[in-house]
């Protein structure tokens, strides 16, 4: 493949449009990938043969690939050149598609969604930020970076109403199918995306490689274990190892060999190498403020994601395509302030946008505390989501130009290496946070709810508090009537049980919710890292 060397000013004049849809299409699908199969686990568990567990493996085995691999694929970008491996990841994305599409079986799935499409992910979303930068002036990266982030946020909310009705009407197989056609039309259109040929070659560090993929992955794996073996104390019969919880044990190594790592890293700079990544880059200001503030806003994000499709699906039982439909606002919000927010405030300070966003962010989770109650109504989430969609698009139109801003352009890939871990960092304590705030509530509540009853007998008392301490599961009440016949409790004090899981619900997500609302507004205290001057308006630091 040749690359075409141009200045940025040339490629915004002959088609910043066809660039911008070509990088945001690459955005949406990678992170397509993350929600547009959720609502259909137990459909494809069942056609291929296995368990729901073995589905929400492979999901988390894609985002666990992702995040091991993001700092490699970004420097892999920097040293064959952004436009070869964004188009090496669309290949690679493209025949992961292929495979799953055709699987048989949980292991050809896992090959092909989890191992091939989590490559071919770390190899493009570093590339897209770093083709953003050398294709657009520093003072369009807002609205182009606004643009990129805005697909990939609608892709979360999106993918459930893909999958739901790709999966009621056709079949879940035809979105992997559609994945490999929208991969292969971007790789067409990719060609032309303007790439600077890199100056020299160097070897890829693998010493470092390796201990940011055994670092990262025992971190984040750590992390997404945490539902079901606990954040410190061990849920009974999980693993543990002096009475410490496995998850905060891998967590814990997974930062022992991040700190190796970037030891290593220093070392190998020192000694005139190149390294995976460079610490000194950590020292940046804004470069470390604008990755804190992507880690929350994918916090944020995903843990609302987690905690609102549960409200509507669980609690009100709405089909998957009635769920979707209830997030589009927010899609639709988020994509006018994503683009509205740079076109019409150029001039405006990132961080007082940045601090406007979270704090509408902050808004919209109150709202959603104060509406989600016992008889609560669909209706109840409109307005949050418009202003959770306003927040987010404000953040995500200063974000990535921030981050990028911050370094000379040729260090673009490594910092999209780096924002794209931020991401999906954020994205796994989100989810597990939230997860775990609402299931520790719902298993007091309901013990509470069901040790107060005068309808349930002591037996079933005792055996309440033995069999659920681990936590109960989120059922809605059809799932929860049928899992009590099935353990024979019928009668008054099957409805006493139903009536505390029907309050504990709410309670649960309400406490998701709280924790959520608590670290929007904590948020604010790391917002003096982004700059008050827009970029290119100021000097590269």
């Amino acid at each position: 493949m040749n690359v075409r060397a141009a200045g940025p000013a040339e490629a915004a004049a002959e088609g910043a449009g066809l660039i911008l849809l070509t990088l945001a299409s690459g955005q949406f699908l990678m992170t397509l990938d993350m929600s547009v199969m959720n609502v259909s686990i137990a459909t494809v568990a069942n056609e291929l043969g296995t368990t729901v567990t073995g589905i929400q493996t492979a999901i988390t085995l894609y985002t666990l690939v992702m995040a091991t691999l993001m700092i490699t694929g970004g420097k892999i970008g920097s040293m064959i050149g952004r436009r070869r491996a964004f188009a090496a990841g669309c290949v690679v994305y493209a025949a992961g598609s292929l495979t799953t599409a055709l699987a048989p079986n949980l292991a050809v799935l896992i090959f092909g969604w989890s191992l091939l499409e989590g490559i071919g992910a770390a190899l493009i979303m570093p590339a897209i930020v770093a083709l953003v930068a050398r294709n657009f002036p520093p003072e369009a990266r807002r609205r182009a970076y606004g643009m990129v982030a805005a697909a990939g946020a609608i892709a979360v909310a999106a993918g459930p109403l893909i999958g739901g009705a790709a999966t009621t009407y056709f079949s879940w197989r035809l979105v992997f199918l559609g994945e490999v056609l929208i991969a292969a039309l971007i790789l067409v259109l990719s060609r032309k995306l303007t790439d600077a040929a890199p100056e020299t070659r160097h070897r890829l560090d693998l010493v470092g490689t390796a201990l940011s993929i055994v670092g990262l992955g025992a971190f984040v794996y750590g992390i997404l274990r945490t539902s079901e073996w606990g954040w410190i104390l061990p849920k009974p019969g999980t693993p543990e190892l002096l009475g410490i919880s496995a998850s905060a044990w891998l967590m814990a190594a997974g930062l022992l060999v991040v700190g190796l790592f970037l030891v290593w890293e220093n070392r190998v700079g020192n000694r005139g190498g190149e390294p995976l990544l460079r610490p000194i880059m950590l020292r940046n200001r804004h470069l470390t403020g604008g990755l804190s503030m992507f880690l929350f806003q994918y916090l944020l994000q995903a843990g609302v994601f987690f905690v609102i499709p549960l409200f509507l699906s669980v609690v009100l039982q709405l089909s998957a395509l009635e769920t979707g439909v209830r997030l589009v606002p927010l899609s639709l919000a988020l994509l006018a302030a994503a683009l509205g927010v740079p076109r019409l405030l150029p001039r405006t300070s990132p961080r007082l946008l940045v601090r406007v966003g979270l704090l509408l962010m902050a808004a919209g989770i109150a709202l959603l505390l104060s509406g989600v109650d016992l008889g609560a109504n669909a209706s109840v989430v409109a307005v949050p989501m418009v202003l959770m969609g306003v927040g987010i698009g404000s953040l995500a139109s200063q974000l990535g130009a921030v981050t990028v801003s911050s370094v000379p352009t040729e260090e673009s890939s490594e910092v999209g290496g780096l924002q794209n871990t931020a991401m999906n960092l954020g994205a796994s304590v989100g989810t597990a946070l939230a997860g775990s705030v609402l299931i520790g509530a719902l298993t007091s509540s309901l013990l509470a709810g069901v040790e107060s009853s005068p309808q349930t007998s002591d037996a079933l008392k005792s055996r309440a508090s033995v069999e659920l301490a681990a936590g109960v599961p989120f059922l809605s009440d059809a799932d929860a009537d049928a899992a009590l016949k099935e353990a024979g409790v019928t009668g008054a004090e099957s409805d006493a049980f139903l009536a505390a899981n029907e309050k504990a619900r709410i309670v649960g997500l309400d406490a998701a919710l709280a924790i959520l609302g608590l670290v929007a507004l904590g948020s604010l205290l790391v917002t003096g890292r982004i700059p008050n001057v827009p970029p290119g308006q100021q000097t590269p630091r």
